[in-house]
């Protein structure tokens, strides 16, 4: 990971990038987005308001940034060495972030007011599509030992297993079985038909 993907100088921006970003999201967890201000982010941060709005001029750029660029949000992709197994760990990564605090916090405040905010749809966007530049090795280490075809829809995969998780954990508000990833996994791969 770069210098500037750990956040030391994110994109050119301020030194204190990361104080900046810990206190977005440490805001975020407690107040959601609709509590979450530019002018709190300074108080908690140290750093002057004008400081911030020189770099991001909304919230909604603020908390893009900090989402791609805060290190408690950094992520290394898993390398088991099969396909089943790389994408086993990235839906642990999920349900993770769905089920621990105060990581489960950000992610479903982000995700609830992504559906209000046009503005912060747009900085998820983004974080989406930065993840899924992350998870690539993981598809192209898949693609060299045969385990997918090359017109393989990777963003779809990634989708239906984050979708299933989603699902259960924020919307149905079920608990996640021991083996919910294994078969949540083995379904999207392997499909639910009887094999004739």
């Amino acid at each position: 990971m770069s210098e500037e993907r750990q956040g030391t100088r994110i994109s050119g921006g301020p030194r204190k990038a990361q104080e900046i970003f810990d206190a977005t999201l440490e805001l975020l967890a407690e107040k959601g987005y609709e509590g979450l201000t530019i002018e709190g982010v300074a108080q908690r941060s140290g750093v002057n308001k004008t400081t911030i709005y020189r770099w991001w001029p909304s919230k909604g750029a603020l908390l893009g940034a900090a989402l791609i660029g805060a290190r408690q949000l950094d992520f290394t992709p898993p390398d088991t060495g099969s396909l089943t197994g790389d994408l086993e760990a990235l839906l642990h990564t999920v349900v993770t972030l769905l089920t621990t605090r105060p990581a489960s916090d950000i992610t479903v405040s982000v995700l609830g007011a992504a559906t209000q905010s046009p503005e912060l749809a747009v900085h998820i966007r983004d974080f989406f599509a930065d993840r899924i530049a992350l998870e690539q090795p993981v598809f192209d280490r898949a693609l060299a030992r045969g385990e997918l075809t090359a017109d393989t829809d990777t963003m779809l995969l990634v989708d239906l297993l984050a979708g299933a998780a989603w699902v259960r954990v924020v919307l149905r508000r079920l608990p996640l079985e021991k083996d919910f990833v294994s078969r949540a996994v083995g379904t999207v791969l392997n499909g639910a038909l009887t094999r004739t």
